[in-house]
């Protein structure tokens, strides 16, 4: 009979983290397969079944979970330290990547050769928003009560504008009604439900009794909610001291914060909420600045909702926070604002829940609010790709052949030939790059 691994030593843990955090491409699909392959099959750290309840009580949260799940597991392993590292060794690599490309973008996108790349992977960016909605809509949308969800959480907020946290509680209303009156149709599938294999025995095993420090108690959770909304307010209020309330970080803090509790669905589906509030209310950024600002975070490891890095350092330079002389720090502080705000309720989340979670490991509830909630996202996230597409196919009023030629090749390419995210924006940035000087 095979042996239980031995215990993990924080430091080859902290290095397992650090190098998923530079090596986690593919969205949050293929990061939590990244972690179930080594984790699971290969180091045995943690058993199937308890990554799966780890993973479904992530699926429940709002905010990226695959980061969700490196805080869970780290949590596991070694206590709450073990979790804080994990998750900041998960988004910290893509946080200094993007810091790196925004700068390049900002100081550099005017130059014809970057301005080619760009239009060519635009198209891209369609293709793959659309590719989203696809993929989660044949998850979710399983009868014609949630297509209808879907159909009106498309019309909400693509033509009556709404704004995306009252079409969420629009959805759970929807979803808490009809899971009563119908709760046949509100019922999950089976996208964790495949049989679990066996990789014999793991560290953290099946029948393995609770870690002391994992064990569920009131006053627990109450102390680490406080202390980590202690450190969110302490944060904002220093920003709001050092550079007034209604400046540009202090209005991220709180901006961000209030995007993180709407990510429910993935970062595509709290996108939208991020453009109405970005683009459209403080300014930081334009719309089509936010499609590159996309696409720069599909080519990134680490989650896509980083893209909030973009947000914040475009935000920052374009408004010359700390004077022109210090554009790159201006964007730089506003990148690691949006991102601290932004991933700061995910390690509440975690640390203060988990105890909760693992004390009624078996009996986790997928409720039917959630399930419309769920097929809500699908209907936000092809009013996203509507809004993109009207951007790149119809910039200034005219059909941009070219952009639509690329996005429809790429459309194929994602759907039909299932071509990979990395490889589609390399092959369009490389056509972009051509064609602009074909023209030249």
């Amino acid at each position: 009979m095979q042996a239980p691994p031995q215990p993990v030593a924080f430091r080859s843990a902290l290095r397992y983290w650090l190098k998923l955090g530079f090596i986690s491409f593919g969205g949050p699909a293929g990061q939590i397969a990244m972690m179930h392959a080594e984790l699971v099959e290969r180091r045995r750290w943690i058993s199937e079944q308890r990554f799966l309840h780890a993973l479904n009580y992530c699926m429940l949260l709002p905010g990226p979970e695959a980061t969700q799940l490196a805080v869970y597991i780290g949590w596991l392993l070694h206590r709450s330290l073990g979790g804080i590292v994990a998750g900041l060794l998960f988004v910290l690599p893509s946080l200094l990547i993007l810091v790196g490309l925004s700068w390049v973008y900002m100081a550099y996108g005017h130059l014809p050769a970057i301005a080619g790349v760009m239009n060519g992977i635009k198209p891209a960016v369609v293709a793959i928003v659309l590719g989203a909605a696809w993929r989660i809509g044949s998850r979710t949308i399983r009868n014609w009560l949630l297509a209808a969800v879907a159909a009106c959480a498309f019309v909400a907020i693509a033509v009556l504008k709404l704004p995306f946290p009252l079409i969420v509680l629009g959805a759970a209303l929807a979803g808490w009604i009809g899971g009563r009156l119908r709760p046949a149709l509100f019922q999950l599938g089976g996208a964790h439900a495949a049989a679990r294999a066996s990789y014999g025995p793991a560290l953290i095993d099946d029948d393995t009794p609770t870690p002391a420090h994992a064990r569920f108690s009131w006053a627990g959770l109450v102390r680490v909610a406080l202390i980590g909304c202690g450190i969110g307010l302490a944060g904002w209020l220093l920003l709001a001291a050092l550079y007034g309330p209604a400046s540009a970080l202090a209005q991220m803090g709180w901006f961000f914060t209030k995007a993180a509790m709407m990510s429910f669905g993935g970062a595509y589906a709290v996108l939208p909420y991020v453009v109405q509030g970005a683009v459209d209310h403080y300014g930081w950024l334009s719309a089509g600045q936010m499609i590159d600002g996309l696409a720069l975070g599909e080519t990134t490891p680490g989650p896509l909702i980083m893209i909030v890095a973009f947000v914040g350092f475009v935000g920052g330079w374009t408004h010359a926070l700390f004077g022109p002389d210090a554009l790159f720090m201006a964007g730089a502080a506003g990148a690691v604002v949006a991102s601290l705000f932004t991933f700061l309720p995910s390690f509440i989340f975690i640390l203060a829940g988990g105890p909760l979670v693992e004390s009624t490991r078996g009996n986790v509830r997928m409720t039917a609010p959630l399930t419309a909630i769920s097929a809500a996202v699908v209907g936000v996230i092809v009013s996203l790709a509507v809004f993109f597409g009207g951007q790149v196919f119809l910039a200034g009023g005219q059909p941009q052949w070219q952009a639509i030629a690329i996005g429809a090749v790429a459309t194929v390419a994602l759907l039909r030939y299932k071509l990979g995210t990395i490889p589609l924006i390399v092959a369009c940035a490389l056509a972009g790059l051509m064609l602009s000087y074909w023209h030249v």
